[in-house]
């Protein structure tokens, strides 16, 4: 039987190792209270930014010094919390920091205040006189953009103070999710008895080759997630009417258009990512359905087998030992300033491997400007485990590049690219399998691993902002969210793409309540634009070799100071242009055709 142990009694090797951030709790405590103490040095520059451009200079430097030293402190907090949310005092600091954060907002917002009242033109002239704004010059022009919808400076300062409350809808679902959701034990074909937990669900039951284990595991997790759907419904429709409400004060056209402009993404290139992916991928997603239902013996393929593995007697157990060396193979080919990143990462405890009660479900990576990355994922010991390492890792060798090429104002490129660094190490990683033998059965296995990294990306991620689509257009002409609801969109979105290729029972439609990314704005539609801008390079590194890997290089070292469409025209692909998108689609069709041909001739 397996169990699931509390965070105090898991191996240490096997966690990221906090003390790099702050070595005691107490050295967290003092660095909190003097960020708050030096907030009046902040505000005395407040109604001055006038006066000149050396002192707007002056006070964004001040800010930033203040607000990256803030970020490390949020970021201990958060990161304590996702390795056990179940323990007070981590609940605790998250409070505290939480609070502080928003004071720290509140305090700032005259800024950007200041700045959109200055007379048109005067940013333009204090560029010219201040070389050292030159650094600053893209967040200035972006932040002149939101000028139409901009409110008062007092109802900025209010609404940033207010940071705290409407964060709430997150973690009251982070804590419902981890602390206080129980599931019913299962038993597995053998008629042992097993845990279940989300993670447990997530990371392993799902993708059992046990088929008693996986249907009764789904059954249990569901039956829990029913329990909580109206609690939270209400949590989320809490978060949507947040946004909506907040879209209309600014005068935006809708909810979309005011969370797709930070990404600086249009609404075609939106749309294009949901209405291509959704319609062209179907086809060759059903197919794969069908194949797996005939090769795993089933009469028909249910939801709850979509991840079951199509051939697990050639789905060896892998160690977090194999898998680093396996990455660390298979990225060689970005070069040794890239290699280094990966191999001190994987050596020096920058990932949290275990399972425990509380922690967070999925795998995230956080990278706070002026240290280095911090991985979770809860490791199952296969080669999907494996792939989501190399994902991570793909942000935390992204995130790095950036720190050491940017100033903190131009560190992270926008939502819409983030994805397309961490796919491409998935890639890399499969295409340095394939290329390892001539064996068909292990050419069949790596396109497995191919395709449930698109599953992940073009299917799971982009339902998942299918539904948010229908939850906003909802919200904009103020249809209540009820969990009535969010199942039955879940429920068309899900029989729009599989058709008769899949037998979706009620708790399908229960899925809605397994993501956070909900509560991340515009995030679940990046995973596939991010996949399909990589999947693009990919094939460029397979066809250029070096000088494709160098222009990428250079795409993550430049980190926020172009926008997306820029950072991916820099790697020679256009994502105005569908094309990509359709050529991605494809790809992936191509590969269920050669699984498809790899299993018939087997069976020859």
């Amino acid at each position: 039987m397996k169990s699931r142990t509390t965070r105090e009694h898991v191996a240490v090797e096997q966690t990221w190792n906090l003390d790099d951030l702050f070595s005691t709790q107490e050295a967290w405590d003092a660095e909190l209270q003097e960020i708050i103490d030096h907030l009046p040095m902040l505000t005395a520059f407040k109604g001055t930014l006038h006066s000149g451009a050396e002192n707007l200079l002056a006070c964004l430097e001040a800010r930033d010094e203040l607000v990256v030293r803030a970020q490390l402190v949020a970021t201990y907090a958060r990161l304590r919390t996702s390795e056990d949310g179940t323990n007070p005092q981590n609940q605790a600091i998250s409070a505290r920091v939480g609070d502080a954060i928003s004071a720290l907002n509140a305090a700032l917002s005259f800024i950007s205040s200041e700045i959109l009242d200055l007379p048109d033109g005067t940013i333009e002239t204090y560029l010219q006189e201040e070389p050292g704004l030159e650094t600053y010059r893209k967040s200035l022009h972006e932040l002149l953009e939101t000028k139409p919808y901009r409110l008062s400076a007092d109802t900025e300062s209010a609404l940033a103070a207010l940071g705290e409350v409407f964060s709430a809808p997150y973690t009251i679902y982070n804590r419902g999710k981890l602390s206080d959701m129980t599931f019913a034990a299962v038993r597995d074909s053998q008629g042992a008895e097993q845990p279940v937990s989300f993670a447990l669900f997530e990371t392993d039951y799902e993708m059992s080759s046990d088929t008693a284990l996986r249907r009764a595991a789904y059954e249990s997790f569901s039956q829990t997630l029913a329990n909580y759907q109206n609690s939270f419904a209400a949590v989320y429709a809490s978060e949507v009417k947040r946004q909506t409400v907040m879209s209309r004060l600014r005068g935006y056209e809708s909810v979309t258009q005011m969370l797709l402009q930070p990404q600086q993404v249009t609404l075609d290139m939106y749309h294009n990512i949901l209405d291509i992916i959704g319609t062209q991928l179907a086809p060759h997603m059903r197919r794969f359905a069908k194949l797996k239902a005939k090769e795993l013996g089933l009469e028909k393929l249910q939801f709850c087998d979509l991840k079951a593995p199509l051939d697990p007697e050639f789905s060896p157990p892998v160690t977090i030992e194999e898998a680093g060396k396996l990455i660390k193979s298979a990225l060689q080919v970005m070069g040794p300033e890239y290699a280094q990143i990966m191999e001190t990462a994987l050596d020096n405890r920058w990932i949290d491997y275990v399972d425990n009660v509380g922690k967070s479900t999925g795998a995230f990576c956080s990278t706070p400007y002026g240290n280095h990355s911090y991985i979770l994922i809860t490791w199952s010991g296969n080669m999907r485990s494996a792939f989501t390492l190399a994902h991570e890792l793909g942000h935390a060798g992204h995130g790095i590049l950036c720190g050491q090429n940017q100033a903190y104002i131009n560190f992270r490129p926008t939502m819409y690219f983030i994805e397309a660094p961490s796919t491409l190490n998935e890639l890399l990683l499969a295409q340095h399998i394939m290329e390892q033998s001539d064996d068909p059965r292990l050419k069949r296995w790596v396109i497995i691993q191919l395709l449930n990294t698109y599953y992940h990306n073009f299917v799971t991620h982009m339902l998942e902002a299918q539904l948010q689509r229908k939850v906003y257009e909802a919200a904009q002409v103020d249809v209540p969210i009820t969990a009535k609801k969010m199942s039955e969109w879940k429920s068309e979105v899900l029989a729009n793409f599989w058709g008769d290729a899949v037998e979706l029972d009620a708790a399908s439609s229960l899925t809605w309540m397994r993501q956070p990314h909900y509560y991340m704005g515009l995030y679940p539609y990046t995973y596939a634009a991010g996949l399909t801008a990589s999947t693009a390079v990919a094939a460029k590194i397979r066809e250029e070799g070096q000088p494709a890997v160098d222009r990428w290089l250079e795409v993550l070292k430049a980190g926020g100071t172009k926008r997306p469409l820029e950072l991916m025209k820099m790697a020679g692909i256009d994502m105005s242009d569908p094309q990509p998108i359709r050529d991605a689609v494809a790809y992936v069709g191509s590969l269920i055709t050669q699984l498809e041909e790899l299993f018939a001739a087997q069976e020859q």
